[in-house]
């Protein structure tokens, strides 16, 4: 911005400081989404998901960006547990496609006041599926949040399966599941690492008023840790018995926490994600569909990159370290 090297451009003008922030408002956002695209329909050909028997789709909302006035008409009130205004963010869904071992986040959509997660997320999800094709992916695993019986028929009409988290929002049938299982031995018990994992598995529920589904499979996990710790969450889907097996829905359930732990957790530790330079909606999103695009070409190159050669795959922080030697200037050695 400050460089001598604008005189050779024929730039007579430095660059302000809020050049950045007026560039990002005009810069074409379907040009970078439709990049994402490319590159991930790029990486299923050169067989990155190769192993992986599943491909989906996960969807979550987070928030970024917090301020303590409001900036903009995208800001949303941040209260407290006395309903209190404390401050202000910008909320937004991602999208992620997901395997067994790789996360790439795909695309994201902001929201502001009068809209919601659960809006956003459909509009999110019918352009994802629209933008990677038919057959790119074979379901889409999701929250309590989404678990309605809209969001799961306008995900079915775009072709695909639903996994969804299973909580007190659908009373009748968590309570039903609840009762179901108690007391019973579990279907299947298998190592997941170094956790044990029970799992109790049905696919003769009832479904809830308004869904069009003949029945309904839950599943229900209890996921036991090394240090004692134990997880456990059920969950409900329309694969059948015969499509998926109880390990293969429990791994589809797992890749939700994907989203969390290596789209948002990633970006905001490690890319300044929760950072706004400029309250302006399309500022906003060009710089967090770059953190995607970030991430997205770095686990590719870090967990599948296919012509690595001999060496092994490194680590983040050495690649980083590598890439600083590298910079400097030989040693003077004379």
């Amino acid at each position: 911005m400050r460089s001598p090297a604008r005189q050779g451009m024929a730039v007579r003008r430095s660059f302000g400081d809020d050049a950045l922030s007026y560039l990002t408002e005009r810069l074409d956002v379907k040009r970078l989404r439709d990049t994402l695209t490319a590159v991930v329909r790029q990486a299923k050909r050169n067989k990155a998901f190769d192993g992986d028997r599943w491909i989906g789709l996960a969807l979550d909302g987070t928030g970024a960006g917090g301020c303590q006035e409001k900036k903009c008409r995208w800001c949303r009130p941040i209260r407290n547990k006395k309903k209190e205004i404390v401050g202000y963010g910008h909320k937004l869904v991602m999208v992620s496609v997901v395997g067994k071992e790789l996360t790439l986040p795909l695309d994201m959509e902001l929201y502001g006041p009068g809209d919601s997660e659960y809006s956003g997320g459909q509009r999110l999800l019918r352009r994802s599926v629209k933008s990677l094709g038919p057959r790119f992916v074979d379901h889409v695993v999701v929250d309590g949040g989404f678990a309605t019986a809209p969001f799961v028929h306008a995900a079915g009409d775009l072709g695909l399966k639903v996994v969804a988290r299973l909580k007190a929002n659908l009373p009748e049938l968590y309570e039903a599941a609840q009762r179901r299982f108690a007391g019973r031995p579990p279907d299947q018990t298998f190592r997941y690492g170094s956790d044990r994992v029970e799992i109790w598995d049905a696919d003769d529920f009832d479904p809830w008023d308004k869904l069009r589904w003949q029945t309904v499979r839950v599943f229900y996990y209890r996921q036991h840790k090394p240090d004692g710790k134990t997880v456990e969450a059920y969950w409900f889907t329309d694969y059948s018995r015969k499509q998926a097996g109880s390990r293969a829905v429990f791994e589809m359930a797992k890749s939700r926490w994907q989203i969390e732990n290596e789209g948002f957790n990633d970006a905001k530790n490690r890319y300044g994600f929760e950072h706004i330079c400029h309250h302006h909606p399309n500022s906003m999103l060009i710089n967090w569909l770059i953190t995607a695009l970030t991430l997205t070409l770095e686990r590719l190159y870090r967990i599948r990159h296919l012509h690595r050669g001999k060496h092994p795959v490194l680590e983040p922080m050495e690649l980083l370290r590598l890439l600083r030697l590298s910079l400097l200037e030989p040693a003077d050695t004379s």
